[in-house]
């Protein structure tokens, strides 16, 4: 782990990828595989999300054009 290495941070007790720095007292995340999953985990939720939503428009498009085509179908029989 690259933190390991670095002289600014020291390892926060009883927490292997936790670091903190010296000079900003900041504390830094070094579990790479768990952001790493939690960003993928964040793009598949949001791909879904987007999909939902394309699928909820293209819905919302089909429910329109049938509501048109009552109408016209409407008007036709009623002889406007």
């Amino acid at each position: 782990m690259i933190y390991e290495e670095n002289q600014d941070l020291i390892k926060v007790k009883d927490k292997n990828y936790l670091f903190r720095d010296i000079n900003s007292e900041a504390i830094v995340n070094g579990d790479y595989e768990g952001y790493n999953r939690y960003v993928e985990e964040y793009k598949k939720k949001y791909r879904e999300s987007k999909k939902i939503e394309k699928i909820e428009s293209e819905l919302n498009d089909i429910h329109n054009d049938i509501s048109e085509i009552k109408n016209l179908l409407r008007n036709l029989v009623n002889g406007s």
